[in-house]
């Protein structure tokens, strides 16, 4: 398996877990803030798949994000999400106000993973040594493969132990069985 098909494939299956880590999203106990500084299920995964939209179109692709384009209106949360870090009491309050349509957003997410995959395919092994300067966020210069790795992968599995970790506290299976 070539360097792209292993991005790709974990990537597909980060998204699965993240979905199956969420389940029913009817479940009126996803939208319930957990105590402590914890986030509700809900708020993870749309941080989640906005995240992912942001990371592959903005940083990755240079291009504007589905959530700023041609889903604007329906994403599926209340208000945009701002950018956690320097300014991580933005992000914080946000955290505590948005509302969550997790069906709305469902649908929203299926665009973003089918638009984060269909760039993944576009690239080449060269496109993964491609360096990003992410100083202003932390990270210095890093390749595309790392901010493929790190920041899109494994912050969707990170969130989902958030989403876990939430579902946990109220009583429910987190993780899901596999």
């Amino acid at each position: 398996m070539d360097s792209i098909a292993l991005l790709r494939s974990q990537l597909e299956q980060a998204n699965q877990w993240l979905e199956a880590t969420l389940g029913d999203p009817a479940r009126p106990e996803l939208h319930v803030t957990p105590p402590g500084d914890a986030n509700s299920a809900a708020v993870s995964y749309a941080h989640a798949v906005i995240s992912q939209d942001l990371i592959v179109a903005g940083m990755l692709r240079g291009a504007a994000p589905l959530c700023a384009t041609s889903w604007s209106n329906s994403t599926g949360v209340s208000e945009p999400m701002p950018i956690p870090g320097p300014e991580w009491v933005r992000y914080r309050d946000w955290t505590r106000s948005v509302n969550v349509d997790l069906p709305a957003v469902q649908r929203y997410a299926e665009a973003v993973y089918a638009e984060a995959d269909a760039y993944l395919a576009s690239l080449t092994a060269a496109d993964l040594d491609r360096e990003i300067d992410l100083t202003a966020v932390g990270f210095g210069m890093q390749t595309v493969a790392w901010v493929i790795g790190l920041l899109v992968i494994g912050h969707t599995h990170n969130l989902a132990g958030e989403i876990s970790a939430a579902k946990g506290v109220r009583g429910l299976r987190g993780y899901a069985e596999g």
